[in-house]
């Protein structure tokens, strides 16, 4: 249900951001509106094969297993997508904090290779652990559950929780304390200039500017909060002494942080005034009654 919602959602606003022309200057929002649909997606994909209930057998089994069933196309994106929303923190906090540099020294290649980065890295880091550790065995999947030994499956969930969790929380907290204070220190230098001399083109920059940097610090918040129990669970249950059965709680903790993509969609739409227009555009309520409001006048 959640896949369905966020595929539907997340297309919908991806379709609001391109067609407001968000992605000339908020590229990486875009991705993130994409990655995040290409996610929800394949956890369609994914968990209906899985309710299929296929006995897997030969080779397209295992590539079934390793592909579908262990969820690496859902992984990647979901690792993919917390590298892009950093890559986004650290964007927002180059143009604010050191805007002069930004000017002269932000490139497009640079906001691309991001992009890219993002994708290149994630599917390394999940292909690295998933085929060595994942194999059929009597028609059964068994994804990320063979390792060599207790000390490796130990440094991998202990790795992957601070490089998706922990370091991501420390970019999003650094950056954007930052970025409030400039902000609060430039709003008190033009409160203590004489309004009029201001440019109005400059203070409707400002506003959009202030506007995708609140948009963006809630979507960071919502992924902080989203994924704080599934981490702190997963890391329990597999740093246990003794295996520990995934149960009704740990389920409960994934299906919230998976809520997160369903989120993200509603907070572009409610906090992005382009999104909005757009978004307030398809709904025929509106169109017919405007229509009656302009022949009545």
């Amino acid at each position: 249900m959640i896949g369905v919602v966020g595929t539907a959602a997340n297309a919908l606003i991806l379709y609001a951001l391109v067609a407001a022309k968000e992605h000339k200057t908020q590229v990486l929002i875009v991705h993130q509106n994409a990655l995040d649909l290409f996610t929800s997606f394949f956890m369609i994909v994914t968990y209906t094969t899985k309710l299929c209930n296929i006995h897997l057998t030969g080779s397209v089994g295992y590539w079934l297993c390793v592909m579908i069933h262990s969820e690496c196309l859902v992984t990647w994106g979901t690792f993919a997508s917390a590298i892009n929303l950093a890559a986004i923190t650290v964007e927002r906090y180059l143009r604010v904090v050191y805007s002069v540099w930004s000017k002269t020294k932000l490139r497009s290649w640079m906001i691309y290779s991001a992009m890219a980065t993002a994708w290149i890295i994630s599917f390394i880091y999940n292909i690295a652990v998933m085929f060595p550790t994942s194999d059929v065995i009597d028609g059964v999947c068994y994804a990320y559950a063979i390792w060599n030994n207790q000390a490796a499956k130990v440094f991998y969930t202990v790795w992957n929780f601070l490089s998706f969790y922990v370091i991501i929380l420390f970019i999003f907290v650094f950056c954007y304390c930052h970025i409030v204070l400039v902000i609060r220190r430039q709003a008190r230098v033009m409160a203590s200039h004489d309004a009029s001399g201001s440019s109005a083109a400059q203070n409707q920059l400002n506003q959009i500017q202030s506007n995708v940097i609140k948009t963006m610090i809630l979507v960071s918040v919502c992924y902080a909060i989203a994924w704080l129990p599934n981490s702190i669970n997963y890391l329990i249950v597999t740093l246990h002494p003794h295996p520990i059965p995934f149960d009704g709680a740990f389920y409960a903790t994934v299906l919230w942080a998976y809520s997160y993509m369903c989120i993200n969609p509603f907070i572009y739409a409610t906090k992005l005034d382009p999104v909005r227009q757009v978004l307030l555009r398809l709904i025929p309520c509106k169109k017919t009654s405007q229509q009656v409001a302009g022949s009545a006048a």
